[in-house]
């Protein structure tokens, strides 16, 4: 297995994510329903011009899909509303999920945002884009994924147009990766922070773990039983994704390294992790609860909260790696370290045999 080196961008992959997880549907229509314009109107918000940011789902499409929308905002001159309510995260459907791990803000590069549970309270003024949202409230309660899907597309054709909607809100309830430049990916990681007590323990494991090595970041995402769409054909055959894996750890372990190395795996399978670390047995891992074989994806409102702080950790240590491993590439979640380690592997879209080296010169956010 050879590496090619890459320094360019990847190319664009149109990944989708399914919205079947929604564990209340009533709270998708909570917001931005027509009823509320007289409120609206009354208080004189119908002067202002919002996008929101709504979704449920992996921490990796939550930023991604928000970074879309705040470039979208800058744009055009717009609030931008964070509304992820009913997270896979929470058990809670209507606590808004991103103060519960971010640390609150009210500027992002110039554009004002709302991002904490005044969501619950606040009346957005129509009409609305897509035109979905003009709907009354009944019939906004079920989107099926065709839906999803055409909402997604029209986001896309609008943000690719360069122009504004003549829409007062513009709802982005859709997966919006690949909907934005890199640099509005940056600015959002550079401007959102998790909370407090999720960054002291990602410093502390840092200083224990990683400070004195030349970390290998290894993040293999299985799916475990879930559908995982645009990455199942590195898991067509089992036994050959470990492989590649593998050859993938050992060819990073062959490069030159600055520090001991050291490998950490980040998963969402035990036996991935079982696999794996019979044949490195020095793999280390950040403790976590898994959930049973074929059982789902760690995003699950039945961890609690804490299952979210562990993927933040694992999220934001991937990133302070010297080297990231990314199995499959086509994973949001590492999507913060493929823009700031160092140095990426990544397994070819077309031949997942073919390995990339992806060299990059800035550590810029991640060690500051």
């Amino acid at each position: 297995m050879k590496f090619y080196r890459r320094s360019s961008p990847a190319r664009r992959f149109q990944t989708v994510t399914s919205d079947k997880m929604i564990r209340e549907m009533s709270a998708m229509a909570s917001l931005v329903q027509p009823g509320a314009r007289e409120e609206a109107m009354q208080s004189g918000s119908m002067n202002d011009r919002f996008v929101v940011s709504r979704r449920r789902t992996g921490f990796g499409d939550c930023l991604w899909s928000l970074a879309a929308a705040w470039r979208f905002a800058k744009q055009t001159g717009r609030t931008l509303a964070i509304d992820w309510r009913g997270s896979c995260y929470l058990d809670e459907p209507s606590t808004n999920a991103f103060p519960v791990f971010f640390e609150p803000v009210q500027d992002i590069a110039g554009v004002r945002v709302i991002c904490d549970d005044r969501i619950n309270q606040c009346s957005f003024p129509g009409p609305f884009f897509p035109t979905w949202w003009n709907k009354p409230s009944i019939d906004c309660v079920y989107r099926p994924d065709e839906q999803i899907f055409r909402e997604r597309d029209e986001l896309d054709q609008l943000f690719q147009s360069h122009k504004d909607s003549d829409a007062n809100t513009v709802v982005c309830d859709a997966c919006l990766m690949w909907r934005c430049d890199q640099e509005a990916e940056r600015e959002i990681f550079r401007s959102i922070k998790p909370r407090p007590e999720i960054q002291s323990r990602i410093d502390a494991i840092y200083r224990e773990h990683f400070e004195s090595y030349s970390v290998i970041g290894i993040h293999v995402r299985h799916g475990n039983g879930e559908d995982i769409m645009g990455h199942a054909p590195y898991w067509a055959d089992p036994e050959r994704a470990f492989r590649q894996v593998c050859n993938a750890i050992d060819k990073a372990r062959g490069l030159p390294h600055a520090k001991p190395v050291k490998a950490f795996l980040c998963t969402d399978s035990a036996i991935v992790l079982e696999k794996v670390s019979a044949i490195f047995p020095d793999v280390f891992t950040i403790p976590k609860q898994f959930q049973a074989p074929q059982a789902g994806p760690l995003h699950n409102a039945a961890l609690g909260a804490e299952g979210g702080f562990s993927a933040l950790i694992d999220m934001y240590l991937l990133a302070r790696c010297d080297t990231v491993i990314r199995f499959p590439p086509t994973s949001a979640f590492t999507r913060y370290a493929r823009l700031f380690a160092p140095r990426v592997i990544e397994f070819d879209l077309k031949d997942p045999s073919r390995l990339i080296l992806i060299e990059q010169t800035s550590r810029e956010l991640v060690d500051s």
